[in-house]
């Protein structure tokens, strides 16, 4: 039987953390140091002089798994990692999954939801973390001059929106409190659900300006922004995309509550703390 009753032990005071240079990476690694717990960042260039994955692993206990965004192939990436981790002598894994991930249509999200077999049926004690749209995606185009939020989806489909925050914040909490949390899968989202044009009321209440919020057309965004993409990204995203304009992305926010002991904050409050 797995002992999921005790906190942190001495061996799993190094969290390794694959694909720890991105914002969610960061994230996590400051939430972690907020928590007095090692942590060792891991990317490409660490892995490749390290001399691979599984030499980079030695010595830790615990490894938060995120993939490269849009990776061409999650699952094999996924396996890799976990058979790496399991040759370290790593005990526990966090994978850093996706709100809906069996959604067909949409084959980044499929991708995780295969990965996350691969974690379940893998001999590593574990925990899913599946985080709604971050809200801090929006932060770039909201502190623009103008400030405005054009996308190619419809703006008023309901979404649950992550606070980037709240996701380094509960993986910090599994791997350093693992009782109850292992063999779980938690959903991390905003109290609420919101649209993005309810993302844009909020934001013009912080800003004390009008925020512009309207839908654009796929196809510009194509022929666009997205031109500069590989294909299969472009392609990728535009199924996104499709499934946003016909079902938004809804998100429960109790899973914050579960590990944390508290509720998200409101989308006003995590505005107000980020643009100022």
């Amino acid at each position: 039987m797995i002992d999921d009753t005790s906190t942190a032990t001495t061996e799993e005071s190094v969290v390794a953390v694959l694909g720890a240079h991105g914002k969610t990476g960061q994230a996590v690694l400051g939430a972690l140091a907020e928590r007095g717990l090692a942590a060792r960042p891991l990317g490409r260039a660490e892995i490749a002089d390290a001399g691979g994955l599984a030499a980079a692993l030695a010595g830790c206990g615990a490894l938060y798994l995120l993939a490269p965004n849009m990776h061409p192939d999650e699952v094999d990436y996924v396996a890799s990692a976990l058979d790496a981790a399991a040759a370290a002598g790593v005990r526990r894994v966090v994978y850093h999954s996706v709100a809906t991930p069996f959604a067909p249509t949409m084959p980044h999200h499929l991708a995780k939801a295969r990965a996350e077999d691969l974690v379940r049926r893998s001999d590593l004690a574990w925990t899913v973390l599946q985080p709604g749209a971050y809200l801090q995606n929006f932060l770039p185009a909201l502190r623009a001059d103008p400030p405005a939020l054009l996308v190619p989806y419809d703006v008023h489909r309901p979404f649950g929106f992550a606070d980037l925050a709240d996701v380094g914040a509960l993986a910090a909490e599994v791997i350093a409190a693992p009782a109850g949390h292992l063999g779980a899968t938690y959903e991390v989202a905003g109290p609420e659900l919101a649209s993005v044009s309810d993302v844009a009321r909020a934001a013009s209440a912080v800003l004390g300006r009008e925020v512009e919020c309207r839908r654009t057309d796929p196809g510009e965004w194509a022929d666009g922004h997205g031109a500069a993409l590989p294909e299969r990204e472009r392609d990728w995203l535009l199924r996104m995309f499709a499934y946003y304009d016909d079902h938004g992305l809804p998100v429960g926010g109790r899973g914050v509550r579960a590990v944390l002991g508290r509720d998200p904050l409101p989308l006003g409050d995590v505005l107000r703390r980020e643009l100022g």
